[in-house]
């Protein structure tokens, strides 16, 4: 337990001042904490190594920590968890998103089960609480690609799936 109260306080830490894109501008820690909570109350993770992980999931990719930093504060596990989950920020949003579609299936059952999370986080944040910005156009355009890197993560976790295919359905009900 203490090592996850450590991780939520390293990530709030790291990402005190992000916000997230919508109306309300909601701060960006509620994410990943939503991601970690998500693991654990759906998918039934208790692995503390995987929702750490959940915790830190964002921090290499729009932060400036290292996978160094990592590695020193929470082990070699968790950071190539994080690590498997981290865009490479120098490419292309393009090229970025191609490359999810194209490793999801790739990744090891632990990244995969954090980047389902993250999807549906992500997805029913869509639904729910939009970035302010974001026409119906683009909304379904995340929403078809979504689920295309999805489909490469389906397989390690009945609920996890379940409940994305769930939200999936909504989002295109919705939309």
């Amino acid at each position: 337990m203490n090592r996850i109260l450590h991780a939520t306080g390293f990530a709030a830490e790291k990402h005190k001042q992000q916000r997230r894109k919508n109306a309300d501008a909601t701060p960006y820690i509620n994410h990943p904490i939503e991601v970690a909570e998500h693991l654990a109350r759906i998918g039934g993770i208790c692995d503390e190594d995987v929702l750490i992980a959940a915790l830190l999931h964002d921090t290499i990719e729009d932060t400036h920590t290292t996978y160094e930093e990592l590695v020193d504060h929470f082990g070699k596990r968790v950071a190539d968890i994080v690590l498997e989950c981290t865009d490479d920020k120098s490419l292309e949003k393009a090229e970025r998103k191609r490359l999810q579609i194209v490793n999801a299936p790739k990744k090891s059952s632990e990244a995969k089960c954090v980047k389902i999370a993250d999807k549906t986080s992500n997805l029913s944040s869509i639904i729910s609480d939009p970035p302010r910005d974001w026409d119906i156009q683009r909304k379904k355009e995340y929403f078809e690609w979504a689920e295309r890197v999805i489909d490469g993560l389906l397989g390690e976790n009945d609920a996890l799936d379940a409940y994305v295919k769930e939200v999936l359905a909504c989002g295109k009900a919705s939309l």
